[in-house]
């Protein structure tokens, strides 16, 4: 049975859950900030999903970083997992703009962080989970 990682659960914001994915908003206002966590029990890492899981995986990437840039116009898309203090497979989706706190390194480590104020982090996670699910419909339909 899938269940979130403490960690993921205490940093993030829940956006919504896509075919394979729970999408989630990191906790930090810097960078327009999404993390997408296979629902499969166990999953750590993206070669031992099933090729099934690994094509939606890879899909749903493409979907998060497509909403991403429409909304927030970023010069670049990061898209990693390193899974090195959370083993469970997690895909971060970063919106990197030049100049911002961390750019050109990483955001990990960066020690910049800001959260987002209760009710911003909820109309972003709705904003950005009405994007997701009607992107994800106009890709079906």
């Amino acid at each position: 049975m899938f269940s979130l990682n403490e960690r993921l659960q205490a940093d993030t914001c829940p956006v919504a859950d896509l075919e394979l994915c729970r999408v989630l908003l990191m906790n930090n206002r810097l960078w327009p900030w999404l993390i997408l966590v296979p629902m499969r029990a166990g999953a750590v890492e993206i070669h031992r999903l099933d090729d099934g899981d690994q094509a939606t995986l890879m899909r749903e990437i493409a979907l998060a970083s497509r909403v991403v840039e429409r909304l927030f116009a970023p010069d670049k898309m990061n898209v990693g997992t390193l899974g090195n203090m959370v083993p469970q497979l997690h895909v971060h989706v970063i919106g990197r703009t030049r100049g911002d706190p961390a750019w050109p390194g990483p955001v990990w480590g960066s020690g910049h962080a800001e959260p987002y104020e209760p009710a911003e982090a909820a109309a972003l996670a709705q904003r950005l989970a009405d994007a997701l699910l009607a992107d994800a419909l106009r890709e079906e339909g």
